[in-house]
């Protein structure tokens, strides 16, 4: 397959020289996402709202060999912001005393995990409790077992079986931070134990439901992404040239409560901001989830942080699933906030790529 050349989409708006401010602002956000696309994108879409209102862009092209447009509506796999979805649903049953942030791996899941009784849902949520990552442990493109595994079903069972086979990453739960996608496996069963649903269900019944977030899904084993999206690329190996292949269908179920969930820009603004506004914690929940789980650190339970270059501290996730990358934050008063997908290209430096979606980040929330 020959890489088509990217087809910068650009959205009409009046030239910097002549517009308005807040126009202006706009043309900066929109020459900032075509630089995304340069860097090393198939595609890229945001949504920023701010004091001005709402604005949304897209960049590049929805599918390779062809001139379409990124839908700025689109749908993409968010990855690891579903763990801020798992870790408020978490939350909410400590706030119901159907759990406390105390309680042990062993006490919910018994013989699951070796030590189980040594580490504590906090320690999942904050990942500090040393288990290793089975991502680590699974095949990754251009490798021909990547592709043979692509309609596999994974139970949540089988992928914490490969994580605990190898030792983990500290001696003592709960004093260093290593980030592991197992510790969200263990919560999405938790959840399960506790309330007698899935994950899922419950993250439907308690978040995206009540916050009419309708273009948010759990996929579990289906493979495909409803609704207009980019497709999604991983790298192969044709002839010792490295190309394209089209990866947008998948069987999600490899992330699991770690990383399947299917979402838009716009769900996603509005559910940090339905989270950061108080909506769906009490204030004292909220507060723990904001607290870094060691010294200096940019994490809490299931929600970073960060500080952008004006000073102003930003809180979210953001994502990855080989084909697709994603980024949201907001201001902690919930003014300014910014969602960002992607699809690499593979071709441009992931150091490139981050620093181009860092300078958009920056023009949308210190403009």
């Amino acid at each position: 397959m020959t890489i088509a050349t990217t087809v910068l989409a650009v959205i009409a708006a009046p030239g910097a020289a002549t517009a308005a401010p807040q126009e202006a602002d706009r043309v900066e956000l929109q020459r900032r996402l075509n630089d995304v696309v340069a860097a090393g994108t198939v595609g890229a879409l945001a949504e920023v709202r701010d004091p001005h209102g709402i604005w949304r862009g897209a960049s590049g092209v929805a599918e390779l060999e062809t001139t379409r447009a990124v839908p700025v509506d689109g749908r993409v796999r968010v990855g690891s912001i579903t763990k801020t979805f798992v870790a408020t649903v978490v939350l909410q049953l400590v706030g119901e005393g159907r759990l406390r942030l105390g309680d042990t791996v062993e006490s919910w899941l018994p013989g699951v995990v070796p030590d189980g009784h040594r580490i504590t849902v906090r320690q999942l949520l904050n990942h500090t409790s040393g288990l290793f990552d089975y991502v680590q442990t699974l095949p990754m493109p251009p490798e021909p077992e990547f592709l043979s595994n692509r309609w596999r079903t994974w139970t949540p069972a089988e992928l914490i079986e490969r994580a605990v086979s190898n030792p983990p990453t500290s001696d003592q739960p709960g004093v260093a931070y290593a980030y592991s996608n197992t510790n969200y496996l263990l919560l999405g069963q938790i959840i399960e134990k506790v309330t007698g649903q899935p994950y899922g269900k419950e993250i439907e019944r308690r978040i995206t439901q009540p916050l009419r977030l309708r273009e948010t899904a759990v996929p579990g084993t289906s493979s495909q992404i409803r609704g207009p999206h980019p497709h999604g690329y991983v790298p192969t190996q044709q002839d010792g040239e490295m190309e394209l292949l089209d990866y947008t269908r998948m069987n999600p179920s490899v992330f699991g409560a770690a990383g399947e969930m299917i979402s838009t820009t716009t769900d996603l603004n509005r559910f940090f901001a339905a989270l950061l506004g108080g909506r769906l914690l009490p204030h004292r929940l909220l507060t723990e989830m904001k607290t870094p789980g060691v010294e200096g650190g940019s994490y809490g339970l299931g929600l970073a942080w960060r500080d952008t270059t004006c000073g102003i501290r930003v809180y979210g996730n953001d994502g990855g699933t080989l084909a697709y990358q994603s980024w949201s934050f907001s201001t902690e008063d919930r003014h300014r906030q910014v969602t960002i997908a992607l699809t690499p290209n593979f071709r441009g430096e992931y150091a490139v790529v981050f620093a181009a979606v860092d300078a958009l980040m920056t023009e949308a929330l210190c403009a």
